[in-house]
């Protein structure tokens, strides 16, 4: 009798060991942890890249001064980081109207590229910003004597970045420049121009080569002299959000 007891005994007990493991394991709870990473506005400059492939970066070479390195990019968090010369090589006067090609951007690496202007907003603030251009004054040489008449053209002219098109500004695909008067190139919107953009003269070397013209006309003075102007791009923050 007192056998029998035992074994029954022993087979309850083994019962509730299993059955409250089972109940533990089927009880183990959740637990919470978090994730966090803060960005902050980036300063630093931002390198020129290719303007046929924006995750390339190259070293410009600028063709009116081939020996001396290219003015560096403006400060700040919303920048210019490049934008090229125009080198119109060395011509024969003539009495005729005539259309000059600025050569394509040259590179240290030997190759060659549209010409450009290379814009970067690290602000983090989706404000938007706008880029113009500025022919200060007419093609002059040292002696002040002005070629009368002449103009730049931009052809051919697009947009690239390797941002998604959702954040693409809009751009002038063609602009004359008039001396002394500011011309509007790119503008991005509210939500629009994060990251890098590059307002490129032609998609390609080729293209390029008829991307940036110079109309003079046949009644100009000519003299045998060289002749320069200066080309001042701004950048504005937010202008067209109202």
């Amino acid at each position: 009798m007192k056998k029998t007891v035992l074994i029954i005994a022993t087979a309850l007990f083994s019962s509730a060991i299993l059955g409250g493991t089972k109940a533990f394991a089927d009880e183990g709870g959740k637990y919470s942890s978090n994730g966090q990473i803060t960005f902050e506005i980036d300063t630093d400059p931002t390198n020129p890249v290719d303007p046929t492939d924006p995750e390339k970066p190259v070293t410009p070479v600028d063709p009116t001064d081939p020996e001396k390195p290219v003015n560096p990019g403006t400060d700040g968090p919303l920048s210019i980081d490049y934008a090229s010369s125009f080198l119109f090589g060395t011509q024969k006067i003539s009495s005729n109207d005539k259309t000059y090609f600025a050569q394509p951007q040259a590179f240290k690496d030997g190759s060659t590229g549209p010409n450009y202007v290379q814009v970067t907003d690290k602000r983090g603030t989706l404000e938007g910003w706008a880029l113009s251009v500025k022919q200060e004054a007419q093609f002059t040489t040292e002696e002040n004597q002005t070629l009368e008449g002449a103009t730049i053209s931009f052809t051919n002219a697009s947009l690239t970045s390797s941002m998604a098109d959702e954040f693409k500004p809009t751009a002038q695909t063609k602009a004359t420049l008039q001396p002394g008067q500011e011309t509007p190139l790119v503008s991005a919107a509210k939500n629009q121009g994060i990251g890098t953009w590059i307002y490129r003269l032609g998609e390609n070397a080729d293209q390029a080569k008829e991307s940036v013209q110079l109309f003079v006309p046949g009644k100009a003075v000519k003299l045998a002299k060289e002749y320069k102007t200066t080309l001042t791009w701004t950048l504005k923050s937010a202008p067209t959000n109202d």
